[in-house]
C-alpha cells in the first residue's frame, strides 16, 4: 500500500514517439514537466519507422507536413513535394538533432497494461518486460494506423515464400526482382507498392476488393527557391484556421447547383491540386468527372471496367484518398494481373500461392497484404487499460466510441488522447492536428498544477454529448454509406460509428479552446 501512494515518478508517460508524441514531450518538458515517452520502435518517427514498403511516401505535401517549430524548420529543405519514407526519417533524425528528445524516450519497449490508481490519483504503466512506471498523467499518441488489420485467410500461415503487412515491412527490403508477387488491397499503401514493384517482377497479381478512387500526385522535386522560409510562419499559422489543417478551404458551393462549365472548371482546379461527401448528385459528378480522367489511361476494357467500374461502387472521397503517379499505366503492363476478389474472393492461402474462389491457383513467391487497419482505436485498445475503479476501456468501448472532444475518456482520469478518435484526425493534417491538441493538453496540465489539482476527468453527460455531435455530423455526409475506416466498418465486428470529428478544424480549436476559457465545463476536477 506504501508504494501506491508515493508521488509519481513522471508527470507524464507518453505513448508513441511520432509527430505526436514528440511534439508533446517537447512542450511539456519546456513547460518543466518529467515526462517519459515509450515506443515499440529503435528510432523515432512513430509510423514512419514501420512504413518503410516499396514505394513510400507521404500523401501530404510539404512544408505542412512538419513540425512549425522555427528551430527545426529554418534550415531543413526538403527534396520533394511529397517526400519518401527515407527522407520523413531523415527528417526525424534532424528533429532530434535539434530538439535532443531521445533522452526522454524508451525505445525498444511496448506498453501493454495501465492502470489508473484511483489513491494516489496516478497512472501504473507496464511494458512488455513487467517494468512498471507511475505517472500523474497517461497520454496516448499511437495515432489512427498502428494497428494493422490482417484478414483471417484461410492457410495464411502455410505461406512459404515472403509475406507481410506493409505497416511491418522487414527493413533489410525485400527484393522483388523476376519474382511472381500477390498483392492483396490497393489503397494508400497497396498502390504505392504495385506502382514501385510492377516495372521489376516476372508476373503481379493484385487483389482488389474494391477500386481506389486515386488522384494524380503531381510529385516534382523541390530545391531551395523552391522554400521561402520567409512564408513559413504565416503558412503555419494558416494551417490552424482551415477545414483539414491544410493551407486552403474547401469549395461550399454545391456541385450540383452550378452550371455544367462552372462545375468542370471546378473539378479541373480539384484534379490539378490534387478533393464532396454532402450530396449524392454532386458527388456522382465528381465520379463522372474521375472517370473520364481515369479511362483513357487503360487500355484493357476488361481492366478498366474492375478500376474505374461504370456504375460506382462507393461514394466518392467516403474512403481514404489516394494519391498515384503511375498506377493506372501499370496495368497496360503484360505482367500484370487484376483479380476483382469482391466477385473472385481469395478462398484459400497454400504454400506456394493463392486459391480464389474460381478455383484457379495464383502461383506466388511473395504475398504482400495491403488490407488496412484497425483505424483509430486500434492502438489504442491493444493496450490493457483500466480506469477509475477498474473499469476496462475495451469494455467501455466494446459497442462504440466515448471521448470529450476526442481527448479524454469519462471514468478515466488524466488519460488523454492524441490524434484519436472524434477528434479531427483522419480529416487534418497530422502535424497540425497533434500541435493543436497538444497545446492543450498542456494547458490542462498546466491548470491543474497551477490551482493544486491532482486529476480532470470528464462527465458522462458531456462525453455522450460529443459522441452524437460527432456522430451527427456524420449523418449529414454519405460516409455512413460505405464500408471504410473511418466507419470502422473495415473491422469485422467493430461498431458502425464515426471514428472522425467531421465539424473542421476551426469550428473544433474553438470548442476546446472555450473548455479551458470557461474553467473546464463537462468536467471534474480534484
Amino acid at each position: 500500500m506504501g508504494s501506491i501512494t508515493k508521488a509519481p515518478t513522471y508527470d507524464a508517460i507518453i505513448v508513441g514517439s511520432g509527430f505526436g508524441g514528440c511534439y508533446i514531450l517537447q512542450k511539456l518538458r519546456n513547460e518543466g514537466f518529467k515526462c517519459l515517452v515509450i515506443d515499440e520502435a529503435p528510432e523515432l518517427g512513430g509510423v514512419w519507422y514501420w512504413n518503410c514498403y516499396a514505394g513510400a511516401r507521404t500523401d501530404s505535401k510539404v512544408p505542412l507536413y512538419e513540425f512549425s517549430d522555427e528551430k527545426v524548420w529554418k534550415d531543413w529543405l526538403w527534396t520533394e513535394k511529397y517526400p519518401s519514407w527515407r527522407e520523413i526519417q531523415k527528417y526525424f533524425e534532424h528533429v532530434e538533432s535539434k530538439l535532443h528528445l531521445k533522452k526522454d524516450i524508451q525505445f525498444n519497449s511496448c506498453v501493454v497494461a495501465a492502470t489508473f490508481e484511483d489513491d494516489a490519483s496516478q497512472w501504473r504503466v507496464k511494458t512488455h518486460d513487467g517494468v512498471e512506471r507511475t505517472a500523474r498523467n497517461f497520454i496516448i499518441c499511437t495515432g489512427f494506423a498502428s494497428k494493422a488489420y490482417i484478414p483471417a485467410f484461410k492457410g495464411l500461415n502455410t505461406f512459404a515464400g515472403i509475406s507481410c503487412h506493409t505497416s511491418r515491412w522487414p527493413h533489410e527490403d525485400i527484393d522483388f526482382h523476376g519474382k511472381k508477387v500477390g498483392i492483396v488491397g490497393n489503397g494508400s499503401s497497396g498502390l504505392q507498392v504495385i506502382q514501385e514493384v510492377a516495372p521489376i517482377v516476372k508476373h503481379l497479381t493484385v487483389f482488389q476488393r474494391s477500386p481506389t478512387y486515386a488522384l494524380p500526385m503531381r510529385q516534382r522535386k523541390l530545391d531551395k527557391t523552391d522554400q521561402d522560409k520567409s512564408k513559413y510562419s504565416d503558412l503555419f499559422e494558416l494551417r490552424k484556421t482551415t477545414f483539414a489543417g491544410i493551407e486552403r478551404e474547401f469549395n461550399p458551393k454545391c456541385a450540383a447547383d452550378v452550371s455544367p462549365e462552372e462545375r468542370q472548371e471546378f473539378f479541373e482546379e480539384l484534379w490539378e491540386e490534387g478533393d464532396i461527401i454532402m450530396n449524392k448528385e454532386s458527388n456522382q459528378h465528381a465520379y463522372e468527372f474521375w472517370r473520364s480522367k481515369v479511362l483513357p489511361r487503360i487500355k484493357d476494357p476488361k481492366k478498366a471496367e474492375i478500376l474505374a467500374p461504370k456504375k460506382k461502387p462507393y461514394f466518392f472521397s467516403t474512403k481514404r484518398a489516394t494519391l498515384e503517379q503511375r498506377y493506372y499505366e501499370v496495368y497496360n503492363q503484360d505482367n500484370v494481373e487484376s483479380v476483382d476478389a469482391k466477385a473472385n474472393p481469395i478462398k484459400e492461402v497454400v504454400p506456394n500461392g493463392v486459391i480464389t474462389g474460381d478455383g484457379k491457383l495464383h502461383e506466388l513467391d511473395i504475398l504482400i497484404l495491403a488490407t488496412g487497419f484497425d483505424s483509430v482505436t486500434g492502438g489504442i485498445l491493444a493496450i490493457d487499460i483500466h480506469g477509475s475503479n477498474g473499469q476496462s476501456l475495451k469494455s467501455k468501448w466494446e459497442k462504440g466510441t466515448w471521448t470529450n472532444m476526442g481527448l479524454t475518456t469519462a471514468g478515466f482520469p488524466n488519460i488523454f488522447f492524441l490524434y484519436g478518435p472524434q477528434g479531427p484526425t483522419s480529416f487534418c493534417n497530422g502535424p497540425t492536428c497533434a500541435e493543436i491538441q497538444g497545446n492543450w493538453i498542456a494547458d490542462v496540465m498546466d491548470y491543474l498544477k497551477k490551482n493544486g489539482f491532482k486529476q480532470l476527468d470528464s462527465t458522462a453527460e458531456a462525453e455522450a454529448e460529443w459522441r452524437q455531435l460527432t456522430n451527427g455530423i456524420g449523418d449529414t455526409t454519405l460516409l455512413p454509406f460505405t464500408a471504410s475506416e473511418y466507419m470502422g466498418t473495415n473491422i469485422p465486428g467493430k461498431p458502425k460509428e464515426m471514428l472522425n470529428y467531421l465539424g473542421g478544424l476551426p469550428d473544433y480549436v474553438k470548442r476546446i479552446t472555450s473548455a479551458v476559457d470557461l474553467g473546464f465545463p463537462g468536467f471534474t476536477l480534484q
